[in-house]
């Protein structure tokens, strides 16, 4: 099993069950504004939340008359926070989150509205949901009470020392703790981190392998980010 404790979108983790490197993956997460959406897709009404993305039309006024209303339904609260990600600054999920003024090529608040892209995925993610679980809890928590599992294995995504502060809820963790607890696991594990000093002294302190990619941002500028591990050497064939 693969477990993702700071899942968010959980490209990583819905990539391996579909490709079969894992058998199935339990997908944590402490914002309910992120797991809403999954638990729509995992334990809702998908064809219906697929119907409710092809079928909006994107206005301001639409997007209003959602994000301003008290929903009851798993459906309904999962197409909000959904469409809450997409027309926002950062794709931050919480009320008060700024909306996309210029975005691409002035767009506006439709730079990141792609209805059959957002369908093909959901469709991909209904596809495996049967060997998909999400959990809303506390990633630490998680950690701690898998540390024993040998057959298990953690890609740990948490949020980033800058970057995490504009782009999620829930930024302000531990990083000293969450290394402590990882060195401590049984199970192997992939972590990645933006390139700071912070992380790579953490690294060292707990004897940890790392090595870095060249990625590139939404804006287009290029920049270094952390993989660590007990052995990447895999990365340098």
């Amino acid at each position: 099993m693969l477990i993702e404790p700071f899942a968010g979108g959980a490209s990583v983790s819905l990539a391996a069950v579909i490709e079969n490197l894992v058998d199935s993956a339990l997908l944590v997460e402490i914002d309910s504004n992120i797991t809403v959406v999954w638990q729509a897709i995992l334990a809702g009404d998908f064809e219906g939340l697929i119907q409710r993305i092809s079928s909006f039309e994107l206005t301001e006024k639409n997007v209003e008359e959602i994000l301003d209303k008290e929903h009851d339904s798993l459906l309904e609260k999962g197409f909000a926070s959904l469409l809450r990600n997409r027309i926002s600054h950062g794709g931050i999920t919480a009320p008060g989150a700024g909306w996309i003024k210029h975005g691409e090529d002035g767009k506006g608040i439709r730079s990141r509205w792609y209805p059959k892209t957002l369908c093909n995925r959901i469709r991909a993610i209904a596809s495996v949901k049967d060997r998909l679980q999400i959990l809303e809890d506390d990633g630490f928590e998680i950690l701690s009470n898998y540390s024993n599992h040998e057959n298990v294995v953690f890609f740990i995504d948490p949020p980033y020392t800058v970057a995490g502060k504009r782009l999620y809820n829930y930024f302000d963790i531990d990083h000293e703790r969450l290394f402590k607890i990882v060195s401590n696991l049984n199970g192997d594990y992939l972590i990645t981190y933006d390139e700071s000093e912070e992380i790579i002294r953490l690294a060292h302190i707990h004897q940890m392998d790392i090595d870095k990619v060249l990625m590139q941002t939404t804006h287009h500028w290029d920049k270094y980010e952390l993989l660590i591990g007990r052995d990447v050497k895999w990365l340098r064939k």
